[in-house]
């Protein structure tokens, strides 16, 4: 997998564990990069194995707070999730990180759960088979 990162969060993998891919080479948000003195937009590289689960979120989810301030705990949250589907997965983040803000959240939310399927065995009888 690769990717590029400009200002969002880093995205969280789950391949039976949740943890944050970090940066290497982040930049400036889309729309800055142009600016004098801002770095090149830099692809990295990600492992990204058959079964593995990306997360990809915006601050509103990760920055969300709840009535005492405290930030939405989205990496230990998504560990309880390993076993769901991508849909599943959405529907109990959003589940759980509306009740963490009290049905109120700050700022927009955005989240896209993608998982990687295993390789289909050679042979078989997928489209053009005869």
């Amino acid at each position: 997998m690769h990717t590029i990162t400009c200002g969002h969060p880093p995205p969280l993998l789950r391949d039976g564990r949740v943890r944050t891919l970090s940066a290497e080479w982040p930049a400036l948000p889309i729309g800055l990069g142009g600016l004098p003195g801002a770095p090149d937009y830099e692809v990295e590289g990600f492992p990204f194995e058959p079964g593995d689960l990306l997360l990809l979120y915006t601050d509103g989810v990760s920055e969300a707070r709840d009535g005492n301030g405290a930030f939405y705990p989205l990496a230990e949250r998504a560990g309880a999730w390993s076993d769901c589907s991508p849909r599943q997965v959405l529907r109990q983040l959003r589940t759980d990180l509306l009740a963490h803000t009290n049905g109120r959240l700050g700022d927009d939310a955005a989240v896209v759960a993608v998982r990687r399927l295993p390789a289909r065995p050679s042979g078989g009888g997928g489209p053009g088979a005869r």
